[in-house]
C-alpha cells in the first residue's frame, strides 16, 4: 500500500454514490485519465493504486462496468484501526495552508474547542495559519480543491491519523456515515 491509494480509494467511493444518485456520470470518470485529472496523481501512479487495491481486498471490480469500486467495509476499518499506524503525522510548523482535521470545516463545526494551534495542509493559496500537517500524499490539497466531498473525507481521515481521542471518535462516526450513505 502508498498512502495516495487511500485518495483513490476515497475518490472511487464517492463517484460511485454520485453514479447512484445521478446515473448520468461519465464513465470517464472512473477511468485512470479521469482519476489523474482529479487527484493530480499521474496516470501510472492511480494504475498501479488500483491495482494493489484489488489485490489488498479494499477495492474490486464492478461485474457490469468492469470499473473499479472501492470495498467499502474493508476501506473504513483499514482508515480506522490501521491508518495512523502505516502512515502516521505529527503536526509541524507554523505554515500558511488549507484546514484540515478538527479545524476543517467538516469537523469544526461539530467541535467546540479545537486546541490553540490548527492543523494544516501547507499550500501557498493557503488563507490560514496553522500547524503543518503533511497530507496523505502531495496532490491532497490539490485534490481537495476539485471535490469538496473528498476534502471532508480526507479531512476526517487526517483527525483518524492524528490520533487525538475525541476528534478521532468523532471523525470515525462521520467517516463511516458518509462513505455508506
Amino acid at each position: 500500500m502508498k498512502s495516495q491509494d487511500i485518495i483513490v480509494l476515497l475518490k472511487l467511493a464517492l463517484l460511485h454514490q454520485r453514479k447512484k444518485k445521478h446515473a448520468d456520470i461519465m464513465a470517464d470518470a472512473f477511468s485512470v485519465r479521469g482519476l489523474e485529472g482529479s487527484l493530480g496523481i499521474s496516470k501510472s501512479e492511480v494504475n498501479a493504486s488500483i491495482k494493489r487495491s484489488i489485490e489488498s481486498g479494499l477495492a474490486l471490480k464492478e461485474r457490469h462496468s468492469d470499473h473499479p469500486k472501492a470495498n467499502l467495509k474493508a476501506l473504513i476499518e483499514f482508515i480506522i484501526y490501521g491508518l495512523r499506524f502505516v502512515f502516521p503525522v505529527k503536526p509541524g510548523a507554523m505554515v500558511r495552508g488549507i484546514p484540515t482535521a478538527a479545524a476543517a470545516p467538516v469537523l469544526k463545526s461539530e467541535l467546540h474547542s479545537v486546541g490553540e494551534h490548527i492543523c494544516v495542509w501547507p499550500d501557498p493559496e493557503g488563507k490560514v495559519m496553522g500547524q503543518s500537517l503533511n497530507p496523505l500524499f502531495k496532490s491532497a490539497a490539490f485534490a481537495a480543491k476539485q471535490d469538496h466531498d473528498l476534502y471532508d473525507l480526507l479531512a476526517l481521515v487526517d483527525a483518524i491519523r492524528l490520533g487525538n481521542p475525541r476528534e478521532s471518535k468523532l471523525a470515525q462516526s462521520l467517516l463511516a456515515q458518509r462513505l455508506e450513505a
